[in-house]
């Protein structure tokens, strides 16, 4: 036993690895939050261009010397509400919308990258993250963020919840439809930016969908899938810690290898579960 020990503490002897564990757990929970809406709404493809647009206001940031969550939180917001505003006033499928705006701003913060003569570790972290480079500064930010998104969530989650399953019904009712869907897709903009630093603009979809998804293979009520979701996160975040330590590979990378390995193996049992359940 003193060796598990000794393999399951040395890892958080360090205090990167203090705080790195700090901002996973964080992030992994909230975008298992907001990825419930993400998964029951099939807002898959939006969250992932939001992801990739952000990398505009991250090159512009960068390039003008200015703070790169402010720009890409900038752009984050500004895409989602563009993307509702132009599927809703253009008569484009929401498919559409996402690819116009997020093809036009990845492509923009390509080209600005590009005129950026030395790529740097940090701009480059942003892109597939860095999550054993945050700093108490970053993991404050992060964790304020996250507060503010959970908050808004819980304060005004009867109506969100409404709005998201039956906007017709909303409407009926006397609820801002119109106003909770951009706040909604604002906080899911607040969500990206937040992530991106500990696991990349790359890997945010997956975080976004995989432990929703897992949660929604094990149960029904919304409420739920958002706090089983939150706990898996979480657990393959600390996992996903664990192989990058000892295998010395990239953080964000595994913590994502890890939450679609949970997936597949609940998959797996829940398919196992219902093949017994059903009659001979």
């Amino acid at each position: 036993m003193p060796e598990l020990d000794r393999v399951l503490l040395e890892p958080f002897q360090f205090a990167f690895m203090q705080r790195a564990l700090a901002a996973t757990v964080i992030v992994g929970v909230l975008c298992a939050v907001v990825g419930a809406f993400v998964v029951t709404k099939g807002l898959g493809f939006i969250g992932d261009g939001v992801a990739h647009a952000s990398l505009l206001g991250v090159a512009v940031a960068y390039t003008l010397g200015q703070n790169i969550y402010l720009g890409a939180a900038i752009t984050a917001v500004a895409t989602a509400l563009s993307i509702n505003f132009l599927s809703q006033r253009a008569r484009l499928s929401m498919d559409t919308a996402i690819g116009v705006i997020f093809a036009f701003a990845f492509s923009l913060g390509v080209v600005i990258m590009s005129r950026v003569r030395n790529y740097t570790v940090d701009l480059f972290s942003f892109v597939f993250g860095n999550v054993l480079g945050v700093g108490v500064d970053d993991l404050v930010l992060i964790g304020a963020a996250g507060l503010l998104v959970v908050g808004l969530i819980a304060l005004l989650y009867k109506e969100l919840f409404f709005v998201a399953f039956d906007p017709v019904m909303a409407e009926a009712s006397g609820l801002p439809v119109a106003r909770l869907q951009y706040l909604l897709l604002a906080l899911l903009g607040v969500t990206v930016v937040v992530a991106m630093k500990a696991i990349g603009i790359v890997l945010v979809v997956a975080m976004l969908i995989t432990p929703a998804a897992t949660a929604t293979l094990l149960t029904r009520r919304f409420h739920q899938i958002m706090l089983v979701g939150a706990g898996l996160s979480a657990v393959a975040s600390v996992l996903g810690l664990y192989l990058s330590f000892y295998a010395n590979v990239a953080s964000g990378g595994a913590i994502v290898v890890m939450s679609t390995a949970i997936f597949l193996v609940v998959l797996v049992s829940t398919e196992l579960s219902a093949r017994r359940a059903r009659p001979a």
